[in-house]
């Protein structure tokens, strides 16, 4: 089988200008470049550049995927916005990574073996990035269940039960849509996922008043609102608005966890919560399927019940199934005359199905091929 790989680059807080694409088109002749993205796939051959220095020059957020099962999404986060003590805790080598420049955290979840053999095919690729890049919004206002749900990855691989969570967080069980995403991408047990959400508790996202904004102001320190008025004078008023809502957000949640605070919990009871999950959503499966099946019955008795109602016009249209004589007429006669058979037990009697069908072939012994289609489907015996 070919290889595919499929590299793509977002820039969000930043456009690349004209000579970082220059630069960029240095790194590939064939890549897709745009003032904020860069786009490769590669059949053969492999991508030149260097992924992380590419991040923290460039870039805000970066999907890799291959078809040897592997795939990775890195994100680009101002320094600020995850602490050092949270980074510490959750990170996990070659699972969940935290990378550090002067400036910025480099974030990076990464899938080395995927145990799904369609996880990362072809053309999968260009979905991924707009499914999980809204996770960087996200952790910017201050919402660290993505890392959560990377520290969770790295749980399947093998942890202490006596571990504690590196985070006690609320809302694990009302997961965002691109948070969703981020554990499919990871392929995170969906039984250890539901088990993490038992028994925490839900998020309250109040909107924050003009008081609370006030107070906040008052405590900004004067060197830093200093240099957003600065940003704003020179034309960055994008930047300042960016980092300003960025540092808000995360204080606010900060006040709102500290007000309704959730309990560290240790690995072994979260698989307690999986084996939970595990038996309550086997039996929501086996409800589903129960369900299913009544009414595929439902359907299939009313069908019979309707054939049953000209019995003469059904044998009509076998016996015009076969005279055409092809292998696809056969297989529909074939088809046909099994109802045919299941609507006579219920509403009349398998012996006058049998008289029925003995007058019906009777013109029609020698023709092998819708013999041997009968004698399959136990409805004809020969003599």
């Amino acid at each position: 089988m070919s290889e595919y790989t499929y590299y793509e680059f977002l820039a969000i807080d930043k456009p690349l200008t004209p000579e970082d694409m220059s630069y960029l088109r240095s790194l590939s002749t064939r890549a897709h470049i745009t003032p904020v993205s860069f786009t490769n796939e590669y059949n053969w051959g492999d991508f030149k550049g260097d992924t992380l220095e590419l991040m923290k020059r460039f870039f805000d957020a970066h999907v890799f995927v291959a078809n040897w099962i592997t795939g990775t999404f890195m994100l680009r986060l101002p320094i600020e916005a995850i602490p050092m003590e949270t980074a510490n805790s959750l990170a996990s080598f070659g699972i969940l990574d935290f990378l550090s420049t002067e400036s910025h955290w480099i974030v990076r979840w990464e899938l080395s073996e995927s145990r799904k053999h369609n996880q990362f095919g072809w053309e999968d690729g260009p979905c991924w990035m707009a499914r999980l890049s809204p996770v960087r919004d996200e952790l910017l206002r201050g919402d660290m269940r993505a890392l959560y749900i990377g520290w969770l990855s790295a749980v399947s691989m093998g942890a202490g039960d006596d571990d504690l969570e590196p985070l006690a967080l609320a809302g694990l069980g009302e997961l965002t849509t691109a948070q969703e995403a981020l554990a499919e991408f990871m392929e995170i047990d969906q039984d250890l996922l539901a088990g993490a959400a038992m028994g925490s508790p839900a998020r309250e996202d109040k909107a924050p008043m003009g008081k609370e904004m006030d107070e906040w102001l008052e405590d900004l320190p004067h060197d830093e609102a200093r240099t957003l008025l600065k940003q704003l004078l020179v034309g960055q008023g994008q930047q300042a608005e960016r980092a300003l809502k960025r540092r808000f957000a995360a204080s606010w949640r900060g006040l709102q966890e500290d007000a309704n605070p959730a309990v560290q919990r240790r690995v072994g009871d979260l698989w307690k919560n999986a084996e939970k999950a595990r038996m309550i959503r086997l039996e929501r499966e086996k409800r589903a399927k129960e369900e299913l099946e009544m009414k595929r019955r439902k359907a299939r008795d009313s069908y019979l019940e309707r054939l049953s109602k000209d019995f003469p016009g059904a044998w009509k249209a076998v016996q015009q199934k076969i005279e055409r004589g092809t292998g696809t007429a056969y297989d529909e006669a074939c088809r046909a005359l099994v109802d045919l058979s299941e609507a006579y037990s219920i509403h009349l009697s398998q012996t006058s199905f049998g008289k029925e069908l003995r007058v019906l072939m009777a013109n029609y012994t020698r023709r092998k091929a819708l013999i041997g289609r009968l004698l399959k489907a136990n409805i004809w015996q020969e003599d």
